[in-house]
């Protein structure tokens, strides 16, 4: 019977340079036999979805993410995941050896109805040796569905595929995950969402209903491979796998409900989610949702680790509104954490000698705007974009919810254009 790699064993693997060459390989995108998924381009935002008369639901729009299609078998809802090493392209020219389902990290959103009976096959296809399970996170089921590795059931070992089944008894957001070597499998992106939906359908209705994953990278620079030992320096920080400028805007028309679904399974970090332009309420949790009278406004929502947090609003004001964690070095793109702080240091004298001696030497700039500019390694992106008026200085973790009266479904409407008088200009004189 094969040994599955623990975390132990990871850790204790960087004692020497032997110990090592296991975890090193299976850390490797491609391993005995086991290429990775190559990154495919973002499926396009697609429209509201009015109700379909088939289904009991209006569908979620997980944002630059498949929702995992199922056949029925005697009425039970029949899916399958496979856990195999990816490569995801975060953003534009930034591809990230990832492990994920199904060619995706995080993996397609799961999308059911309260009272469902599911049957969930998933299949092993990571490097040799690697044991998994899969836990679905907040969901009400039997013991044995659980998913923690040698406490509920066996590993899935390589190969093998293992089969899920239960009857869904709540409705809320929802998370999937490894409940084995999680600081491993999950810091390499094994994770998805899991969305029920009520069985009346007249419950807590919108117009729009969009989810996102939170998760934070260890990527260093001119790397592709993520460090899942790391624990406090993260310096990539993604909406549903991917960072801005990469990241999709979420539309709505002007006068609709908007629901926002956030999970999240990064590693350590609480993100406070903000939203301009509009108060929401808290609406829900995965622990499901949260009854009118328990709702509370915001304009900030914090959604710590291993948890979830609906919010709801009325789109009433046009416009392109921002969305983004509020930790400001998450809206960094290749953020570091031990540069020197030059602020008010006149460099001009030691960069014109430095200059002489190293062709091509650039004095660090005093701000992060200026750092931009400076010649970045391969595999990475800097943290601005040209906008409507200049340059946005924003990476990482953030959007655009983007509300307009006339809205063409599925298409974004490009940048908005503010009626005279609605702009800060300068003061002339």
């Amino acid at each position: 019977m094969s040994q599955p790699m623990t975390r132990r064993q990871v850790l204790t693997a960087t004692a020497g340079a032997f110990a090592a060459a296991p975890l090193l390989a299976a850390m490797q995108p491609q391993h005995e036999g086991h290429v990775p998924s190559k990154p495919a381009p973002p499926p396009a935002t697609p429209p509201a979805s009015p109700v379909n008369g088939a289904r009991a639901y209006r569908p979620v729009i997980a944002l630059d993410t498949p929702t995992l299609p199922y056949e029925l078998d005697n009425g039970v809802k029949v899916f399958r995941l496979v856990a195999e090493p990816v490569q995801r392209e975060f953003a534009p020219g930034v591809v990230v050896n990832c492990w994920g389902y199904n060619g995706q990290s995080p993996g397609p959103m799961i999308e059911a109805v309260e009272g469902d009976r599911v049957r969930i096959l998933v299949t092993n296809e990571l490097p040799k040796g690697i044991h998994t399970t899969v836990h679905w996170h907040g969901i009400l089921l039997p013991n044995g569905m659980d998913g923690v590795g040698g406490l509920t059931q066996r590993h899935i070992r390589e190969g093998q595929t293992f089969r899920y089944e239960f009857t869904l008894r709540q409705h809320g957001t929802y998370m999937y995950h490894p409940h084995f070597d999680e600081m491993f499998q999950m810091g390499l992106g094994l994770m998805g969402l899991f969305v029920v939906h009520p069985r009346d359908r007249s419950v807590r209705p919108v117009d729009r209903d969009y989810a996102i994953l939170l998760n934070e990278w260890l990527v260093r620079p001119g790397s592709a491979t993520p460090d899942p030992t790391e624990m406090t320096n993260f310096n990539l920080f993604t909406f549903n796998g991917r960072m801005f400028p990469g990241t999709s805007p979420m539309l709505a028309r002007l006068g609709e409900r908007v629901r926002i679904r956030i999970g999240n399974l990064s590693t350590t970090n609480a993100h406070p989610i903000h939203l301009h332009g509009f108060s929401f309420k808290v609406t829900g949790t995965d622990g499901g949702p949260i009854p009118e009278a328990g709702q509370w406004p915001e304009v900030t929502v914090n959604v710590p680790t291993g948890s979830a947090r609906d919010i709801e609003f009325v789109a009433d004001a046009e416009g392109d509104w921002a969305f983004h964690c509020h930790k400001v070095h998450h809206l960094m793109n290749g953020m570091g954490h031990n540069l020197p702080q030059l602020l008010g240091v006149d460099q001009a004298g030691p960069a014109a000698r430095l200059a002489r001696r190293i062709p091509g030497y650039m004095p660090m700039p005093a701000s992060m705007t200026g750092m931009m500019e400076m010649v970045r390694p391969p595999n990475t992106i800097g943290s601005t974009v040209e906008g409507p008026f200049d340059e946005i200085d924003a990476g990482g973790m953030f959007t655009l919810v983007k509300v307009r009266a006339a809205l063409e479904d599925g298409k974004d409407p490009g940048w908005y254009a503010h009626p005279p008088g609605t702009v800060a200009e300068p003061v002339e004189g």
